[in-house]
């Protein structure tokens, strides 16, 4: 009788078990994202304010952290060498999830929460116009209603959040990944905000940028020019040449560049003069060919313009390398979830708003919807693609911005320090933090992407970072 009591008493709890699973995958997790919402909220309005450059978000960092450490993190300052670079984690066994968070915003991009562009924005005159602010707080948002669940359901799981400086050309997360930081990581989430709700299973282009630097010898312009050798000269010679070689590069490619140093009067020859390159393309391969080809044009605009030339590589990034296993049960948990609806104010906000637009690519409403799952790509490039080669990656974006605007606009600044950037940015706690629950529940998710990530990178596979063996450039955005 007592054996067979035992044998009951074990089909019950197996029974149970796989209710409680069922149940549990098929619930959506929502209160302790209500819980925290006012806190978020005010974390990323107090970002979007500090507007903090790459490798400089010492105010956003140290309040990111802050936050997780008052939620029972346990934190990790300063990592791969980057004062603003942390990771926040809860351990309580089992797998190893990895939420990323970025801070940074662009220069030159100030812009006050209105629905038309200011002369005067924010205190200082950058801005976050591609919404790191919310992707930031939303992430750290999520983390701690993870850990919540965690601890109320006695699941056994890790959860970690990665606080990635300088998204923005400066590719903190390469660092980070160099030095072996996701290399215990089963799964890495992320997100970031946009003009409509998708998690289509996108891939990127791969990107290399660098600063290249002329000397010349400076001279009076008009009474001594033979005596002088312009460094603009060799700027100017070098666009030249990478300008003729844009006929004979792969389609696909991409390159661009700004004049950063020129000279300071006409009337004074520059001794010194300085070009900032980004070159893209969907292969890495391609990448670093022309990343040379352009390198190549800068040592010959300066041998023929007797000048002298250095360059240093700025940043590198590989291209985003999709996870199908992962997007499509992250679709699942954003459909599940819904759009986003505005109030009236709101409404009024996005139809002014939305008069400003060139030829916006989404209509007003489609905030409500799901974008249908698909496998696109874009031409932009990220520091999150590294890791996509490295750790099965999954990733979305919700409607933080008023439909049809562009990232890297002013529009985006104006959306993303009001509700609407708000709502988005809750709409990305909930997905990731019921994607989390799924991953936890169901080890298949796990299993199934690591061996998708294993195909995808075939047998020969084998990574490099394409910045080199170079110190993070903690002070690229500072105009010296």
């Amino acid at each position: 009788m007592g054996r067979k009591e035992s044998k009951i008493q074990r089909w019950a709890s197996h029974s149970l078990g796989i209710i409680f699973f069922a149940f549990s995958s098929q619930y959506l997790i929502s209160s302790p994202i209500d819980h925290h919402q006012e806190r978020f909220e005010d974390v990323a309005l107090k970002i979007w304010e500090y507007a903090e450059l790459g490798y400089l978000e010492e105010k956003s960092s140290s309040l990111l952290r802050q936050e997780l450490k008052d939620s029972g993190f346990t934190i990790q300052s300063g990592v791969a060498g980057i004062p603003t670079a942390f990771i926040a984690e809860y351990n309580n066994g089992g797998p190893v999830l990895g939420i990323l968070g970025e801070f940074d915003a662009l220069p030159g991009l100030s812009q006050q929460n209105v629905p038309f562009k200011t002369a005067e924005g924010l205190s200082s005159a950058n801005g976050h116009a591609c919404g790191h602010h919310l992707f930031g707080a939303a992430s750290a948002w999520a983390v701690v209603a993870i850990k919540e669940w965690l601890e109320e359901s006695g699941t056994p799981g890790t959860i970690r959040f990665y606080g990635t400086p300088a998204e923005e050309g400066g590719s903190g997360k390469v660092y980070i990944a160099r030095d072996g930081y996701f290399d215990d990581v089963d799964i890495v989430l992320h997100w970031h905000p946009a003009s409509g709700n998708s998690a289509d299973a996108q891939s990127s282009n791969s990107n290399k940028s660098g600063k290249f630097t002329f000397s010349g010898i400076s001279a009076h312009a008009a009474s001594a020019p033979e005596k002088g050798r312009s460094a603009l000269d060799g700027v100017e010679a070098m666009n030249m040449m990478v300008n003729m070689m844009r006929e004979h590069v792969p389609q696909e490619s991409r390159i661009h560049y700004v004049i950063t140093k020129g000279g300071l009067a006409p009337n004074v020859v520059p001794d010194e003069a300085e070009v900032y390159y980004y070159v893209r393309h969907p292969r890495m391969s391609v990448v670093d060919e022309l990343f040379q080809r352009v390198v190549k044009a800068a040592e010959g605009a300066a041998m023929g313009t007797e000048t002298s030339m250095s360059y240093e590589v700025m940043h590198g990034n590989y291209a985003v390398l999709p996870n199908e296993t992962l997007q499509k049960m992250i679709h699942k948990n954003l459909s599940e979830l819904g759009g986003i609806s505005y109030n009236e104010e709101e409404e009024r906000f996005a139809k002014e708003i939305y008069q400003t637009l060139v030829s916006p690519s989404l209509e007003l409403g489609s905030q409500n919807t799901i974008k249908e799952y698909a496998v696109t790509h874009t031409y932009g490039s990220t520091d999150v693609g590294d890791l996509t080669w490295l750790v099965p990656t999954g990733g979305f974006r919700t409607a933080a911005w008023v439909p049809g605007t562009s990232a890297h606009s002013w529009q985006a600044v104006a959306s993303g320090g009001t509700s609407i950037g708000l709502k988005g940015a809750k709409l990305a706690a909930k997905v990731l933090t019921n994607s989390a629950k799924d991953i936890f529940l169901d080890p298949e998710i796990i299993e199934d992407s690591k061996k998708e990530l294993k195909m995808k990178q075939g047998e020969d596979f084998s990574y490099y970072p394409l910045l080199g063996d170079r110190k993070p450039p903690l002070e690229y955005r500072l105009n010296k």
